[in-house]
């Protein structure tokens, strides 16, 4: 049965996330979507006089390849995609599923050896196309949400469809903050955390780059990072759960890490190789309709009053030298009903239990975002 708001949906992604033009080519990858949403990106690409071509994932069968994954097979698969992607100028991929946990059990080596073969199309990806990347709403992630179906599917619609254009004004006088800022302090339940962001570049996303969205980030300086900070949202990363997280910190590297789950595995991540143990992100989250961790990473670092601070790779455009195969996007939320915090830059307070304090970030506290 067709649904309007597939077509808005469609529409928004074309028209603002890609601003896709006549003659562009875009992929469109579609993991575990209906047919339906495909159909109307196809539809709302041509419109715009693109030209899409189609790519169609399932869940089982990537995992199936994944368990026994081998060199001489994903060079092959790496040079195709690769060789595909530099004919794109846009992307677009839709990331359902109907099991959220379908990775757990691939052996972290096979995992670590795909995702170093692919790195080199995500690259070419993230830094040479327009791109936009958003989940699909299924019984699993509603389930996570611990919402029913049918409800979570009118909250995806409903923050996947809002207006980001009203998020520009606040977005850009944080980001400006954050660029010339250098002191960080950051204080929480089991959160004391210090670091310097000087001279590394702060980016707003309001939509065009990942749906849901509703962030500014940033870097910080790879060795300034010092204390501790304890995550409250639980998290999925190569497809097992982790809970609780806990990271200490001394001269940039996490010293020791502590969860609920499977601690092993998450310290096995955690030295994949030199640049997983420091910090390549750090990101103010501020998107008024997402309220509540679920286990999705592009809905959970989007939350109103929460931060990300992220092992890994850092981003080109806030560089801040640190390589890695990982990006772990660890999530804090300090609202009051999650045990509160703060954020202060160079001593002044930015934040205080999720709201903005100064006047020019007011416009991205909720109350501001959701006005009529």
């Amino acid at each position: 049965m067709k649904d309007s708001r597939y077509d808005l949906l469609a529409k928004n992604i074309v028209c603002f996330s890609t601003s896709l033009k006549a003659g562009e080519n875009v992929l469109l990858d579609m993991f575990d979507v209906p047919d339906e949403m495909t159909v109307a990106l196809v539809r709302a690409a041509r419109k715009a006089g693109a030209v899409p071509l189609v790519q169609i994932h399932h869940g089982r069968v990537s995992r199936e390849l994944a368990m026994d994954a081998q060199d001489a097979g994903l060079d092959i698969l790496s040079g195709v995609q690769l060789a595909q992607m530099k004919k794109m100028h846009a992307y677009i991929a839709i990331r359902g599923g109907a099991n959220i946990t379908e990775f757990s059990d691939v052996p972290a080596d096979k995992m670590r050896l795909l995702s170093s073969k692919m790195k080199a199309v995500l690259d070419w990806r993230v830094k040479k196309t327009k791109w936009c990347v958003l989940r699909w709403p299924s019984p699993s992630m509603a389930q996570s949400a611990a919402m029913s179906t049918e409800a979570f599917e009118d909250f995806f619609f409903d923050v996947c469809t809002m207006d980001y254009s009203r998020m520009q004004p606040g977005m850009k006088a944080l980001a400006e903050l954050m660029t010339a800022t250098d002191a960080v302090h950051i204080k929480g339940p089991g959160t004391d955390l210090r670091f310097s962001i000087k001279g590394i570049k702060a980016l707003p996303c309001g939509g065009e780059h990942n749906i849901p969205d509703g962030e500014c980030f940033t870097a910080p300086v790879k060795t300034s990072v010092q204390g501790v900070v304890q995550y409250n949202a639980p998290t999925i990363y190569q497809g097992a759960g982790f809970d609780n997280i806990r990271l200490e910190f001394k001269d940039g590297k996490i010293t020791r890490a502590t969860c609920t789950g499977d601690e092993k595995k998450m310290n096995d991540i955690l030295a994949s190789d030199p640049g997983a143990s420091y910090i390549g992100e750090f990101a103010i989250g501020f998107n008024p309709h997402v309220l509540k961790p679920m286990r999705d990473i592009l809905f959970d670092e989007k939350i109103a009053g929460s931060f990300h601070f992220t092992p890994g790779q850092c981003y080109e455009e806030t560089e801040n030298g640190n390589r890695s195969q990982v990006h772990w996007d660890m999530v804090c939320i300090q609202r009051p009903e999650y045990g509160g915090g703060e954020i202060w830059f160079d001593g002044k307070l930015i934040r205080k239990d999720g709201l903005f304090v100064p006047k020019a970030l007011q416009a991205l506290n909720p109350d501001r975002l959701l006005r009529k």
